[in-house]
């Protein structure tokens, strides 16, 4: 017959087996946990650096609107210029105009 501490011996030794097995079961449960979070960080980081990819694309869409519209507004600021330019060469052109009538009816 075997003792009570050979029982004891061994009853300890299947606990800290048990123990070491949950131990095991817990780090399975944890790597498992751990991979899923991988998973779910790599799948929002593709989204965000698809979102990403579509805000540069706007930004530089956005940008060249930019830039076309500052060309249109600078035609159109050179062509009001020229416009006045005309009217003011129309002006003196009339002054001289009158002018010339106010000389010929003396």
């Amino acid at each position: 017959m075997k003792t009570s501490s050979e029982k004891e011996k061994k009853l300890d030794s299947a606990l800290s087996k048990l123990t070491n097995l949950n131990l095991n079961a817990n780090l399975k449960e944890n790597l498992q946990h751990l991979s899923y979070q991988k998973n779910q960080l790599e799948i929002e980081k593709k989204e965000i650096s698809n979102k990403y990819e579509e805000l540069i694309k706007e930004h530089e869409k956005i940008k060249q609107e930019l830039i076309n519209y500052k060309n249109k507004k600078k035609e159109e600021q050179s062509k009001v210029l020229q416009f006045s330019e005309k009217i003011d060469e129309l002006n003196q052109e009339t002054d001289t105009l009158l002018e010339d009538i106010d000389k010929w009816q003396m």
